[in-house]
């Protein structure tokens, strides 16, 4: 027998914990592969004999996929089941992963790569809305707060493992180890919560026409910002921004929106704690990208050097994410969300000094404290945002974070190439070691002027992670 919509209470302490379990279990998986296999590009290019700009698109195919999909497949959880989505999310990704190692050319690579990023797509839209339903309120916080360790986990360990893995077999079998434990978040649910289920009944018909308007409005913004500033960088940004203007004019019409725009102009926590994701990200994903170049062209650090040196941050942030959770459950999220984006203001601050001899002691010092700001953000805003909108719609409040969420990194990511182009593409030079020495002064000041504008970007972010209800509206999260 199928139990709908139970509620926190009627659920036993076994099942919230196979829910919690799956579900970071599941986000460490997809960090990991995400940030695991561009240690593997290399080997994956000698082998196909491929180019730089190819191997390129075989790490960001999966993750313009998912975006372009999140909101539909939030929609799509709502209306059909959220579990029988995170089980067939999880299914797409172990198959997608398999088919990934056994590819015959780097074409089949490449498609197989985004079918991984649908099954991305949906273990994201529908694992934190499993959370927040499985979880009473005055434990909601904790247990987002370990779900978002499992994902920066998976960040963090991603470089490291799949580097080891890639060096003592080959990159066909970092898919197949990834796709035969991820398993595990299969058999789990369909073991132990069978019979368990969320879903709302759906109130129109499905929006395709939103859902194409905003894949192609979302992937044309993602593809310019990343091809800036070349003449297709200059093509798809605007007719992106038109796509998703007329996606976001659609949705004030459609009978059962993807996004209810009027929620984001009605409920000002909801909105608010949307822009401080947007903000967050648009003002740190950037960061390991120009610390990479600082610490190995500037500093002469090999890349495993400077990649241990910026995984700092990432144990920083892994470390105190369950805490900021627990924090959330006993201080409004708001305020803890705040803090931490005003640490990452003091560390990004911190960074806009360095120079050709700062200490190594400074650099991790700034970098620890941007990892502590962001894990104290991570779980309250989730928090927030879940929390300030009914339980029917925590699938569209999940998937609207993710778009936000992927957006903010690449406008940060965005902003440093723009500005990596100012001022050093005019050298016309090559980054490798015979240049360096070369590219030191221009690099530097791309990292400095980078900092200095984030800095200003994320303080914005302390302003809109502080708004609070109206008097007289509800005032839980």
């Amino acid at each position: 027998m199928m139990l709908n919509n139970l509620t926190p209470e009627q659920l036993t302490p076994a099942q919230r914990w196979m829910i919690l379990f799956s579900s970071s279990f599941g986000g460490f998986f997809v960090t990991f592969m995400t940030s695991g296999i561009n240690v593997g590009l290399p080997d994956i290019g000698r082998q196909f004999n491929l180019s730089g700009v190819y191997l390129n698109w075989i790490s960001l195919s999966m993750v313009l996929v998912s975006a372009a999909v999140l909101l539909p497949m939030g929609r799509l959880a709502d209306t059909y089941g959220r579990i029988r989505f995170f089980v067939g999310g999880m299914v797409v990704f172990s198959a997608a992963s398999f088919a990934c190692a056994l590819a015959p050319s780097a074409n089949a690579l490449l498609a197989f790569r985004m079918v991984t990023g649908i099954g991305l797509a949906i273990g994201s839209v529908t694992a934190p809305a499993l959370v927040i339903l499985a979880y009473p309120f005055e434990k909601r916080g904790q247990a987002l707060g370990w779900n978002v360790l499992g994902v920066y986990l998976g960040i963090t360990v991603g470089p490291f493992l799949g580097g080891l893995i890639f060096r003592n077999l080959d990159w066909r079998a970092f898919f197949y180890i990834l796709g035969a434990v991820n398993l595990v978040n299969v058999i789990i649910p369909v073991w132990k919560l069978r019979h368990i289920e969320w879903k709302e009944p759906a109130q129109g018909r499905f929006d395709l026409a939103g859902s194409g308007l905003f894949a192609v409005g979302l992937v044309c913004v993602l593809l310019g910002f990343s091809l800036l500033p070349t003449v297709l960088g200059v093509v798809f940004l605007p007719v992106g921004i038109v796509g998703l203007a007329g996606f976001v004019w659609w949705e004030t019409r459609a009978s059962d929106p993807l996004l209810p725009v009027r929620l984001l102009k009605s409920n000002r926590v909801f909105g608010a704690a949307n822009a401080a994701v947007l903000i967050n990200y648009g003002a740190t994903a950037a960061m390991s990208l120009l610390m990479s170049y600082y610490l190995i062209v500037n500093r002469g650090l090999a890349e495993d050097v400077a990649g241990l040196v910026i995984a700092a941050g990432s144990l920083v942030q892994a470390v105190s994410s369950p805490f900021a959770g627990r924090l959330s459950d006993r201080v409004s999220a708001r305020y803890v969300a705040s803090s931490g984006m005003g640490l990452c203001v003091l560390g990004l601050f911190a960074l806009i000094f360095l120079g050709a001899s700062t200490p190594y002691w400074y650099i991790v010092l700034a970098l620890c404290v941007i990892g502590l700001g962001f894990g104290l953000f991570s779980a309250p805003i989730t928090h927030l945002v879940m929390g300030s909108v009914d339980r029917s719609q925590v699938g569209m409040a999940s998937a609207t974070m993710g778009v936000l969420r992927q957006a903010g990194m690449n406008l940060s990511i965005g902003v440093a190439t723009m500005l990596i182009a100012l001022y050093v593409g005019p050298l016309h030079l090559d980054i490798t070691p015979e240049n360096y020495a070369a590219l030191r002064a221009p690099f530097l000041t791309t990292v400095q002027v980078s900092f200095m504008i984030f800095t200003a970007l994320c303080a914005l972010g302390i302003v809109a992670s502080m708004v609070g209800p109206r008097k007289g509206e509800s005032s839980r999260s």
